[in-house]
């Protein structure tokens, strides 16, 4: 069969590099893609925006793909899923019914307070007043989210309530994230270790896949704005075997069915942002309904199985229920990203060292283009994510490190602490 991927960020390459692997897959077209997915053997970009739904529904029916996976969430939330299916076309991601739980924070909080799920205390707010009463009422360090999809940057943790007061007036007073961010979920802030549980899910059919943690502020030590990810490894320590069970019995168990009981069923990647506090709980700090970005990249470096088997069963209603085969080792990735990143960035910078290569290393392309000349240039925030497979952590950290110093333009960085264990 063919396959499309929609998107053209670093997930997406990994997606598409994992599902062209497969003996069930002909043709790998990507939408938009990016020079990364261009090279690849059995990928070829196509020149449809992510959120043309027109455009991807009208080719993935005059090609007959027979399956289409969703990188981004935008389109999910926008109803990809369900124009696909009206086509009659196999689509792995959630209809836009199941996608409010990452399109609406309000949404999936008042979704984890009516199945009793593990999660912060929060309140939800569409005027500064009363949200300012809150927060100075509740103190700092408190979290305020925009409710709608803001490019992984409508999160902020308040270090002092004034931050937080700064962060309320710049959603609803000022517009910052459009209308993303005309009403706002302000949470107590957990404490802990961080860990992304991502699991392939047919309905009510469950595969997980590996755990994995992933950074999300620009600098190191949680300091600095929030960014979409500054990098990601798997497995994630503080996720052991015990844990694992708890989160599939009171997290991933009643989410599932409980969409499926308010008439939602889910199908596609779920992703729970898990944090684990002291006392071994681990609560939801939200919920993506598509994989992670960079989580996905070290994750697909790992996994053995057929990605397209599995994500085609669950699409068609066939999902086998069981354990994923992985590769035993770690899988670490780092983020190369441009200079302005969260904000403005500086683009067309020709990318020096991309034909450098470094055994069990790999990188995936993500804000990049072809220039004028042919050459490889910067084309966003995040350019890159260099990845490493080792023994553990440590030497997945020392592989995609050293792969990552050969990469190079004007302004580019990164953090360095990607795979160290948090200050104490």
């Amino acid at each position: 069969m063919e396959a499309l991927v929609i998107g053209g960020g670093g997930r997406e390459h990994a997606l598409a590099w994992k599902l062209a692997a497969s003996k069930e897959v002909e043709q790998v077209h990507v939408a938009p893609g990016n020079p990364g997915t261009a090279a690849e053997p059995g990928v070829e970009n196509v020149a449809i925006a992510a959120d043309d739904l027109e455009g991807l529904v009208e080719f993935a029916a005059g090609r007959r793909i027979g399956l289409t996976v969703v990188g981004p969430e935008a389109p999910l939330v926008a109803g990809i899923a369900d124009a696909l299916a009206l086509e009659g076309l196999a689509c792995f991601g959630p209809r836009a019914s199941a996608a409010r739980l990452e399109g609406s924070k309000a949404f999936a909080k008042a979704f984890l307070d009516r199945y009793r799920i593990p999660t912060a205390g929060y309140a939800t707010f569409d005027r500064i007043e009363p949200a300012v009463r809150h927060v100075r009422a509740q103190g700092a360090p408190i979290v305020v989210k925009a409710d709608g999809l803001a490019g992984g940057k409508g999160v902020t943790v308040a270090r002092t309530v004034d931050e937080a007061v700064h962060a309320l007036e710049s959603a609803l007073r000022e517009g910052a994230f459009g209308a993303a961010g005309e009403r706002v979920v302000v949470e107590e802030c957990l404490e802990g270790e961080e860990a992304s549980f991502i699991c392939i899910v047919d309905r009510d059919r469950v595969v997980p896949l590996a755990s994995s943690r992933d950074y999300k502020t620009r600098d190191e030590d949680g300091a600095g704005p929030n960014t979409g990810g500054m990098g990601a490894h798997s497995p994630a320590p503080g996720l052991t075997a015990a844990l694992h069970g708890k989160v599939m019995r009171d997290i991933v168990g009643p989410t599932v069915r409980g969409m499926a009981a308010d008439g939602a069923p889910f199908t596609g990647f779920l992703y729970a942002g898990l944090m684990i506090g002291r006392d071994g709980i681990a609560r939801v700090l939200e919920f993506n309904v598509r994989c992670g970005d960079p989580e996905t990249q070290p994750i697909m470096l790992r996994l053995r199985s057929d990605l397209a088997g599995m994500c085609g069963a669950a699409a068609a209603g066939r999902l086998e229920t069981g354990v994923a085969d992985w590769d035993p080792r770690s899988a670490l990735g780092v983020v190369l990203a441009a200079e302005g990143y969260p904000g403005a960035v500086r683009r067309g910078d020709p990318i020096l060292g991309l034909d450098r290569d470094l055994p069990d290393t790999r990188v995936f392309h993500a804000g990049t283009a072809f220039g004028d000349d042919g050459r490889v240039v910067t084309a966003g925030g995040r350019v890159l994510c260099v990845c490493g497979l080792g023994d553990d952590i440590a030497a997945a950290r020392r592989l995609a490190y050293a792969r990552a110093e050969l990469i190079d333009w004007p302004g580019r960085f990164s953090r360095a602490d990607i795979g160290r264990r948090p200050k104490p």
